[in-house]
């Protein structure tokens, strides 16, 4: 059986990552996922197979999944709010199904 959550996707600079880990915690996230992440947007291409000339301005894709959707509201909001005015990012939501949705409740 399956249960239905949000996903919350967050691409944006590996120098902030920190700062949206908090974030997501704060919320009220369980945990998260994250790779580096590459392509091309508004500000330009973001490589990943090549060396970056400063490695912090990498890109990041950050998943988050948690059942309650103003969660995921409050944290993309709040990420928005705090960094999008000075680094390049972009958030959405995606609705998914999960097993084990105990393990997306704090």
């Amino acid at each position: 059986m399956t249960f239905k959550a949000i996903k919350v996707v967050i691409i944006t600079e590996k120098v902030i990552f920190d700062g949206v880990a908090q974030i997501i915690e704060e919320a009220g996230g369980t945990g998260y996922t994250v790779v580096a992440a590459g392509g091309k947007g508004a500000r330009g291409v973001r490589p990943t197979n090549r060396a970056s000339i400063v490695d912090a301005f990498r890109n990041v894709k950050v998943e988050v999944i948690v059942s309650d959707h103003d969660i995921a509201e409050q944290i993309i909001d709040t990420v928005a709010a705090r960094y999008f005015d000075d680094y390049s990012g972009i958030t959405y939501l995606e609705e998914v199904e999960i097993l084990r949705p105990h393990k997306f409740h704090h």
